[in-house]
């Protein structure tokens, strides 16, 4: 099949992965190991960064290579290097591909959003139906919400409505003029303790990544509406792990370079909260989309991957505030863990919470490290429910594998849970 009746004929429908100069420049350093002279092609990677075990080990083994070589014979290295420029040429090309199939895919989400109980500015909570035990579910601020919603055959709440729950979605929306004022104590005790107020109570609260701390903090101050509190994939201790605190101050360290759009817009733009991720994986897009270039484009699996990138690249800028707490007071100072973080004058501690809790953390997690959401496993009193998932950050809620590593052992422990008490919305 020729190029003009091919796939890459056909038109572009996206413009990500974003940044895709990034990602792009990024691809091509690994080239600048191979031009490196001798031993001096050694690791350029620091301690903690990449984060991506997989990147810092074929960067180790071709410095290795090459240094091996030039000691022993210095034609040979001249040799491998030649071979490893071959390689990442034929790579790029396999990047390059990768990335064409799909900017030009043809899948779009279809789903529709259910209705609304109760909005506040820019946010909704969105009742998926359903006659079991509440459960509303916190996502992220830096991301669309619908990661929990996101395909037919791939929405965690869908699931749990048809399986006995019901679930509501606080879906934070696109920060606006008011949004963009917010701290986080104003998320927090402000509009995610409203939500609550306004939901059939008392529910269980469940947070997932960054919407699992607010969750907590909200579980702690409003424990008259939450009966029970499932946190997935939630970070706690931010220096923990190998080279954590490292990159967790150098992260805050960057806080300065982002100040001017942040003075300008009120957020921290989109495109520079995907830099920050692409950095603590620097090789991990290359990667991913060589793969998924050599999939069957028709197939189920191609149209998941595209569902979870057509996701990560419609991101929502953060509010400057909130980037500023944190950035640099979880990353940079790691407050929750220090037991320095408050929400409204009140100490976040875990140890103080009432109420059952449910911990999914995925092994493969390379947004949140295991060793971060363990520690906070580890405050919690006695009795929590700590499952170990085999799958990594986003696939734990909506990868292929998701039923399996989260979706089940979740519904087991919110039917194992005791009656509520109900409350009237308002109460």
């Amino acid at each position: 099949m020729s190029p003009a009746t091919g796939p890459l004929a056909a038109p572009m429908r996206r413009r990500g992965p974003r940044p895709v100069q990034l990602h792009l420049l990024l691809a091509a350093a690994r080239a600048m190991l191979a031009s490196l002279p001798g031993p001096s092609a050694s690791p350029i990677s620091s301690d903690g960064w990449p984060r991506s075990k997989a990147a810092r080990a074929e960067m180790a083994r071709i410095g290795r290579r090459l240094g091996d070589l030039a000691s022993a014979d210095p034609r040979a290295a001249e040799r491998f290097r030649g071979a490893v420029s071959r390689r990442l040429l034929r790579d790029d090309a396999a990047l390059l591909a990768g990335i064409a199939a799909y900017r030009r895919h043809p899948w779009r989400r279809t789903l529709e959003d259910p209705p609304a109980i109760w909005r506040e500015g820019a946010a909704r909570l969105l009742d998926y139906g359903g006659s079991g035990p509440c459960v509303l579910v916190v996502p992220s601020l830096v991301n669309r919400a619908h990661v929990l919603d996101l395909m037919e055959g791939a929405s965690l709440l869908r699931h749990l409505a048809v399986a006995g729950a019901r679930p509501l979605l606080l879906d934070w929306g696109w920060p606006g003029a008011e949004e963009r004022a917010l701290t986080l104590t104003d998320h927090i005790a402000g509009r995610l303790e409203r939500a609550l107020s306004a939901a059939p109570g008392p529910v269980v609260l469940a947070g997932y990544c960054m919407g699992g701390l607010l969750a907590l903090a909200a579980a702690l101050r409003r424990p008259d509406r939450v009966r029970a509190l499932a946190l997935l994939a939630t970070p706690w201790d931010f220096h923990a792990g190998e080279g954590a605190a490292q990159q967790g101050r150098a992260l805050a360290a960057l806080l300065p370079v982002f100040e001017p759009a942040m003075e300008a817009t009120g957020t921290l733009p989109v495109d520079a909260i995907q830099s920050l991720f692409a950095l603590a994986d620097p090789f991990g897009l290359a990667r991913k989309f060589r793969a998924f270039g050599r999939l069957p484009q028709a197939g189920e699996a191609a149209a998941r991957f595209v569902a979870l990138e057509d996701w990560l690249n419609d991101g929502v800028p953060l509010p400057a505030h909130v980037a500023r707490e944190a950035i640099g007071g979880w990353y940079g100072e790691n407050a929750p863990a220090r037991g320095a973080w408050r929400v409204a004058g009140m100490a976040v501690r875990p140890e103080a919470l009432g109420v059952p809790a449910f911990v999914a953390i995925p092994a493969r997690d390379r947004i949140v490290p295991p060793a971060s959401a363990l520690a906070l496993a580890a405050r919690l009193p006695a009795g929590a429910s700590i499952h170990l998932a085999p799958a990594g950050h986003v696939g734990m809620v909506a990868g292929r594998g998701a039923e399996a590593a989260l979706w089940r052992p979740l519904l087991g422990w919110l039917h194992a849970l005791p009656g509520p008490a109900k409350l009237p919305p308002g109460a």
